[in-house]
């Protein structure tokens, strides 16, 4: 996808692209400022945990605040209060998620099952697309359930071409009971051993995220003009990544799984003629 969609680690998201129609980039552009920065806090440079978590909840005092009907004290929060949260009516609640993910991402490291894999992706992915719905005036419940599919799959998209660079950080998104339903540890993942084993699991991981990819397409078709056309080309940029994790027989470790420049002119194609997700 593009790089106007990239939230660093989560970059499957689409962000204030200039497909977006121009009355939408400009707040879209402060939710990319604030889930950036916040997602830095939570991952990069050479802070402890303690000053991580701290920075965090910095954060989460500017959100009170603005519940409180007070000046939340921070800039960015000022132009998230004027030019998203009011403006637009986003529940603030949304923003809270995305902060609960990040404080996550600094204490937890592995997840037992799918279920604690998707109720991260609830708080770290979903909101994204929520508040893009927000901020269209699109937010029907039909919408938000199409897009809470679109992002939940994203989210696993990016975990899945990112196994090798996620180990690094000491983080395995693979739920750990299908690790060991399909006979995977993680030395084995230290090691990049890529076998049948390994191929068995990760078939397993992409089918099921392309099932809820396809099952949270209509909302490309159902909002109009460019905002559809993003989402469009979101879940097909989505679904190429996905086709080359096929491609290269699973081993995501010697090759991450990315789209090309060469990707875009099909994918953009297929964007203006809107057609189902095939295999």
């Amino acid at each position: 996808m593009p790089e106007s969609y990239a939230i660093n680690h989560y970059e499957n998201f689409p962000v204030a692209s200039l497909l977006l129609p121009a009355t939408m980039r400009r707040p879209i552009a402060i939710v990319y400022r604030f889930a950036r920065t916040a997602d830095d806090f939570a991952d990069e440079g050479e802070r402890t945990a303690a000053e991580r978590l701290a920075l965090l909840e910095d954060y989460r005092q500017a959100l009170r605040r603005i519940e409180n009907n007070e000046d939340p004290g921070l800039p960015l929060f000022r132009d998230l209060l004027d030019e998203v949260i009011r403006p637009h009516q986003v529940p603030i609640q949304l923003f809270h998620d995305l902060l609960d993910a990040f404080s996550q991402d600094v204490i937890k490291t592995r997840f037992a099952d799918f279920g604690e894999v998707m109720q991260y992706a609830r708080r770290s992915a979903n909101p994204v697309g929520r508040i893009v719905l927000h901020v269209a005036g699109q937010a029907s419940s039909r919408n938000l359930a199409w897009s809470d599919g679109i992002c939940a799959a994203l989210q696993l998209i990016n975990f899945w071409q990112d196994v090798a660079i996620d180990w690094k950080k000491d983080r395995v998104y693979l739920p750990q009971d299908e690790l060991a339903r399909f006979g995977v540890d993680e030395a084995q993942i230290a090691a990049a051993h890529v076998d049948d084993k390994w191929r068995a699991l990760m078939a397993f991981q992409v089918d099921r995220t392309r099932r809820m990819l396809r099952a949270g397409s209509p909302l490309g078709v159902a909002l109009p003009g460019r905002l559809g056309l993003e989402i469009r080309l979101t879940v097909l940029g989505g679904d190429a990544i996905l086709k080359k994790i096929i491609a290269c027989d699973y081993d995501i470790f010697r090759q991450r799984p990315a789209l090309r420049g060469r990707d875009w002119p099909m994918l953009l194609l297929r964007a203006l003629l809107p057609k189902k997700i095939r295999s």
